[in-house]
């Protein structure tokens, strides 16, 4: 069984920055794609950014462009979601979930998933709090 950890969370004025880290226990996660979807007080759960930890690739939502970088480092089996510039409406709660490659057609697609990928395999959630 996959277990995911989340961890980075805070609270951050408008214009800082914070990193979060999402650690894949039980396997290794080259055979995963892994996203940060964030749900906001009264709102869905939504995909923010994507990877594919096999070949790198990355999927960001346009409210997030150019502010979010995703990355995953291999050794420390962990993806991280470096936030810059955040905003009052970044605040919510992220969470990471994973699919395996073999079960999407692209990180994107997983992405954009509604509520974000089908197999309830998620992290406990980190809270983000964006405010002067």
């Amino acid at each position: 069984q996959v277990q995911l950890v989340e961890s980075g969370g805070g609270l951050v004025q408008p214009g800082g920055s914070l990193r979060l880290a999402c650690e894949v226990i039980g396997f290794k996660m080259d055979i995963y794609a892994i996203g940060w979807f964030r749900q906001a007080p009264g709102k869905e759960r939504e995909g923010i950014s994507c990877i594919n930890n096999s070949d790198g690739s990355a999927y960001y939502a346009d409210s997030v462009k150019g502010r979010f970088t995703i990355s995953g480092d291999g050794a420390k089996n962990t993806v991280y979601l470096q936030m810059d510039s955040l905003k009052p409406e970044d605040t919510g709660t992220y969470y990471c979930g994973m699919d395996y490659l073999f079960l999407i057609s692209s990180v994107k697609d997983m992405c954009l998933m509604p509520g974000g990928p089908p197999n309830g395999n998620w992290g406990q959630g980190t809270q983000v709090t964006v405010s002067s």
